[in-house]
């Protein structure tokens, strides 16, 4: 239940990018647009995160274009010069994002607490949550929602999907037909798997388990390159989607899949919005921080390993944002550890039910 008698009027939540991250947000929104149905819900974001969370009814964005620098703060302080909330919920740790928070007045200025929070976040807050210690990035989120009083939790995170979107992930996914979506790229290189080993777990899928292969990515040139890389590489032929999807196309053909294979990127979390199984490749974080919230026991981790590894310590002993981006850190992960995986989830009542 919720114990706030006198929900406030207005919020803010400011969360500019990267796209996980933004997904990371929709627990805490979802909860408090339930708890709360007539509180005024805004939320400051990043232009290009924007494109995807527009599909959420019922609240206000406010993009900031991030390559317009100072430009882009003083049109942000004449946008909102006359706007005051009830409450501010800052949740991104940047220097970017608390001087967007100096644009953004509130009565209730609410962030990290000083042992968690970084670059300096506690200086542009004047409450904070209580200390989460090593839990997942969404945890930690809905710690917001505690500190406002609202502890029940929304179980639908889903976004509401254009029908044209819905209409072409059906041409895509044809029927009931089993798929296997494989988003290969995050935007750190160094987390991203082999071309090779992506190959060799297409080729499976197709051959083993009769799957439909889809690869999926942006129009940058690393991903053009990675999703030619695979393909030259398998024997059976994925379908080729890269740079061919807008983001609410990507979420559609997203909720017909049977399952996601990706790092740590934000299609993992996009797929963990619509309720699809993700096969997560974690080696440089730990997917318990930041892996697909609702099937971490999906992943492949070699986090625990990878400490060993390149640090001479356990995981435990390392910091829990500490990041693990060494050449050859992803190729702890075998191709029969993920097949193994992928064939043990196909075999679970809900990977039938998708």
């Amino acid at each position: 239940m919720v114990e706030v008698l006198d929900p406030p009027r207005s919020v803010c939540l400011l969360r500019l990018s990267a796209l996980g991250d933004t997904c990371h947000v929709i627990p805490l929104l979802r909860s408090l647009q339930a708890a709360w149905p007539h509180t005024r819900l805004t939320w400051v974001i990043g232009r290009a995160e924007a494109k995807l969370m527009r599909l959420i009814p019922d609240v206000e964005f406010i993009e900031v274009d991030k390559r317009e620098g100072l430009g882009g703060l003083r049109a942000l302080r004449r946008q909102l010069r006359h706007r005051r909330f009830d409450v501010l919920l800052h949740l991104q740790h940047s220097l970017r994002a608390s001087a967007v928070s100096l644009c953004i007045r509130a009565e209730r200025r609410i962030g990290f607490p000083r042992g968690e929070a970084r670059d300096l976040q506690w200086l542009f807050t004047n409450e904070t949550v209580k200390p989460s210690g090593r839990a997942h990035v969404v945890d930690s989120l809905l710690a917001f929602a505690d500190a406002l009083g609202v502890h029940s939790r929304a179980e639908d995170w889903t976004l509401p999907l254009p029908p044209e979107a819905l209409a072409r992930a059906r041409k895509l996914i044809p029927g009931y037909q089993s798929t296997l979506v494989i988003s290969p790229c995050s935007s750190h290189p160094l987390r991203n798997w082999s071309a090779e080993r992506y190959a060799a777990v297409a080729d499976h899928a197709q051959r083993a388990q009769g799957m439909r292969v889809l690869i999926c990515g942006g129009r940058s040139t690393a991903e053009r390159e990675m999703a030619d890389a695979i393909l030259s590489r398998s024997r059976t032929g994925p379908i080729d989607l890269v740079g061919q999807d807008t983001l609410p196309e990507l979420l559609a053909v997203l909720a017909r899949a049977t399952v996601l294979l990706s790092p740590d990127s934000g299609p993992v979390h996009m797929a963990t919005l619509v309720n699809t199984p993700v096969i997560g490749l974690y080696a440089a974080t730990p997917s318990t921080r930041s892996g697909p919230y609702r099937s971490l026991d999906w992943c492949v981790d070699a986090h625990e390993t990878a400490a060993a590894r390149f640090r001479g310590k356990s995981a435990q002993a390392l910091r829990w944002t500490h990041k693990i981006e060494q050449e050859g850190v992803m190729d702890l992960i075998g191709v029969d550890q993920v097949i193994a995986r992928l064939d043990r989830l196909l075999a679970a009542p809900r990977a039938i039910a998708a």
